[in-house]
């Protein structure tokens, strides 16, 4: 599956300029609807070391307003959560959408089928039950009106390296890179070998998978966005508005 993904997709930078902060506007005009209409957007973020998540999930929350949306940033479990199932950490973490409308995981519960898989940390009978024991979670989302959204940014391992180097080469960056994520490069082909089989097996009419080349960050960063206001708007059937935009690129209502 992965590897018919083409990663020379890219846009130019006069598109990305015009299409980003359009996006921008047009998500946060559905989120304030999904206030109105009291609904839940989860996003899911997953993908290789330096994909590009987080500036991905920078440019989706930018021009969304604060009060209305929370980031999870996730990591191994500790304290209490570890003393619980594996999914407990995120049940926890819900909001009602009076609350928050928009909950983005930076890694999710895909965990217990990716790392806790090829690092051994899960049983091979766990993470296999793991399948079955996610979907049903995620239905139990869909269920109850919730807009679930599951991005894979998918980059070569050329460009992987590439990135793990600039982040060695500059000083604010390499606050990023750990001797966890070297480790896990050299354990690309099981890596791969665990998302090919988590996509397969999670990917339903319910909570599809949107698989994101992402060796060119403009292009990953508006195709994301365009998925999130195409599944949005859908969903709610609400069709936001076609911004004007300013000679400086803005939309012309920001």
């Amino acid at each position: 599956m992965l590897e018919n993904i083409d990663l020379n997709e890219k846009i130019t930078e006069k598109e990305y300029q015009h299409d980003l902060p359009t996006l921008q506007v047009q998500l946060r005009e559905l989120a304030y609807q999904l206030y109105i209409r009291k609904r839940l957007l989860v996003i899911v973020y997953e993908g290789w070391d330096a994909a590009g998540k987080g500036g991905n999930i920078r440019r989706v929350t930018e021009k969304l307003d604060p009060r209305g949306y929370e980031v999870f940033a996730i990591a191994a479990p500790s304290g209490e959560d570890k003393t619980h199932h594996y999914l407990w950490p995120f049940w926890r973490r819900l909001r009602p959408p009076e609350e928050k409308q928009v909950l983005i995981f930076d890694r999710s519960w895909y965990g217990r089928v990716m790392v806790e898989r090829v690092e051994a940390f899960a049983q091979q009978h766990e993470w296999r039950r793991a399948y079955r024991e996610i979907n049903n979670f995620e239905r139990q989302l869909t269920d109850t009106g919730a807009i679930l959204v599951k991005f894979w940014l998918h980059i070569s391992p050329e460009e992987q390296l590439k990135r793990f180097k600039e982040r060695v080469d500059k000083p604010y960056k390499s606050w990023k890179l750990t001797g966890e994520d070297w480790r896990n490069r050299d354990k690309w082909p099981h890596y791969e070998a665990a998302a090919e089989e988590m996509l397969l097996k999670t990917s339903t009419l319910q909570a599809p998978w949107t698989i994101v080349p992402g060796n060119y960050k403009w292009n990953a960063r508006v195709k994301c966005l365009r998925a999130l206001v195409q599944t949005v708007s859908h969903e709610l059937d609400y069709k936001p508005t076609m911004h004007l935009l300013k000679p400086n690129g803005k939309p012309a209502s920001i």
